[in-house]
């Protein structure tokens, strides 16, 4: 029997299944593309200045044609028993196609949610904006991430989302390093939500 998509939730400190073999097999080829093509060894500085001997780079799956619509699946799987949430997003440019492939998928499965994109920092023309896409004032959304590691860049459009007068719900995350992220956001009073970690790509954590 094929197992059930793990998902951790840190704000109730239990670990709940989703729901289906399909999304364990979607999982299963996320597993098998992220160690065959996003998983690089060497010596890097991760976003948040740790050092670390290797780099998960999602990006070269979010925006994959092969990748994209496991991952909108996945995250919409995680997200699917948050009461109320009508958007989801992050900051730009981790979170951009995450969001896309998300929406597009909440489509096809009947509970459409919109996308939002939060900027690094206000626009200095225009209509000076840092929130674009959706409306977030006043509605409950999820801030999402590609990796994690020390959960800062989600805190930051978290602080921003909140600042425009959203509601947030939870972060939820692709590949959660394991490294300290998880109990910031929780600290936030959020909740964590996570597909994939480290053991399930052979590394450990750094």
């Amino acid at each position: 029997m094929t197992p059930a998509l793990s998902v951790w939730s840190t704000k109730l400190g239990a670990v709940t299944t989703a729901s289906t073999p399909e999304l364990e097999a979607d999982r299963q080829a996320l597993i098998g593309l992220i160690k065959d093509e996003a998983v690089f060894h060497g010596d890097f500085t991760l976003s948040s200045g740790k050092k670390a001997t290797y780099y998960v780079d999602m990006r070269k799956l979010t925006l994959d044609h092969r990748a994209a619509p496991a991952i909108g699946r996945l995250v919409l799987d995680l997200v699917k028993d948050l009461d109320g949430v009508v958007a989801v997003g992050g900051l730009t440019l981790g979170a951009d196609p995450i969001a896309n492939s998300v929406m597009h998928e909440s489509v096809h499965a009947g509970r459409p949610l919109d996308a939002f994109v939060v900027r690094k920092e206000p626009k200095d023309h225009g209509r000076g904006r840092q929130i674009e896409g959706a409306d977030v004032k006043g509605k409950r959304v999820v801030v999402v991430e590609d990796t994690s590691t020390t959960g800062q860049s989600a805190l930051k459009a978290v602080e921003a989302l909140r600042r425009e007068g959203a509601e947030v719900v939870a972060v939820a995350v692709i590949v959660d390093r394991k490294t300290g992220a998880q109990a910031a956001i929780e600290a936030e009073g959020l909740q964590w939500l996570g597909s994939i970690d480290l053991d399930d790509l052979g590394l450990a954590p750094q």
